[in-house]
């Protein structure tokens, strides 16, 4: 697959910190127009109290309203299993169409099947606005982005590279915390491998935006690196770590992981594009699978 790469392209990127999910959502601006995209947006729930609100979303919608931007793309590296989509909630504020890969259809399936959703349950990604392949071109104002596919922590992982940017979604943690989990249903360490060196075969000097950090060894937040650090100094992939070496440890770190605190709702909720499932009579309501996960 030849990418689109134009690395004279440079847009404006803004960055929020949920403190809650420990995501990071991104405003990308065209630099040469008013219109923009929204990346990996984050709704916020109690889970104890079974209560939705939109603070962090809200956030996002005044500084696009204060900047007088118009939203093209709100779009979804993969489905999360650690914070909830706000896709719907800033669609009906802002507009825009949501998209996602086209994978998608593979989490709904095994998905639907964990939570026994019935047939009104559609596996055919059709909550969402466009399905992208890899490869796949869309616009953002006059900017040219597009869809890379890299599977491994999901079956619907994507990058979108967006000029002389790239948004990495799961795929990618900073040099010093290495690399997401490969054991979720549909996961693979050595294809989450595969995915990353195609991420590193971008120009070295391609700014790579991370999705989540924790702060390793109590440093401060970052979110921003470029191919070239990522390649030098990823504590999971760069260097001379082999292959080899990156299964190895990935297999036996996942195996010691705990579930994410937020899967259960988040899955739910971001195979359906960000709506809340209902029961029949039509009220909200999630469900909690037992021994499933």
């Amino acid at each position: 697959m030849t990418y689109p790469i134009d690395l004279s392209v440079k847009p404006d990127v803004s960055a929020h910190f949920d403190e809650m999910t420990n995501t990071i959502t991104y405003i990308v601006k065209d630099p040469n127009s008013d219109h923009c995209a929204i990346v990996d947006s984050v709704m916020d729930i109690d889970y104890a109290a079974g209560r939705i609100t939109y603070e962090a979303a809200d956030r996002l919608i005044e500084e696009i309203n204060s900047r007088g931007l118009t939203v093209d793309w709100i779009i979804e590296t993969h489905v999360h299993a650690d914070h909830l989509s706000a896709a719907p909630y800033l669609q009906s504020k802002l507009g825009g169409k949501i998209g996602v890969g086209e994978k998608i259809m593979v989490v709904q399936e095994t998905f639907g099947k964990v939570f026994n959703e019935g047939t009104e349950f559609e596996r055919d990604g059709s909550q969402f606005d466009a399905l992208f392949k890899d490869g796949d071109t869309y616009m953002i104002g006059s900017m040219q982005a597009f869809a890379m596919y890299t599977p491994g922590h999901t079956p619907a992982c994507m990058v979108h590279v967006v000029g002389d940017a790239a948004f990495a979604g799961d795929t990618l943690f900073m040099p010093d915390g290495g690399s997401a989990r490969a054991d979720f249903p549909g996961g693979d360490a050595a294809t989450l491998y595969d995915s990353i060196m195609k991420v590193l075969s971008l120009p070295d000097e391609t700014r790579l935006f991370m999705c989540h950090d924790y702060g390793p060894n109590g440093r401060a937040i970052e979110w921003e690196t470029t191919v070239a650090q990522q390649k030098a100094e990823n504590i999971h992939v760069g260097g001379d770590k082999t292959r080899e070496d990156f299964i190895k440890f990935r297999t036996e770190r996942d195996a010691q992981l705990a579930m994410p605190r937020l899967i259960i709702p988040s899955l739910q909720v971001n195979m359906r594009a960000g709506e809340v499932p209902t029961d029949e009579d039509g009220n909200p309501m999630l469900k909690v699978p037992v021994n499933a996960l």
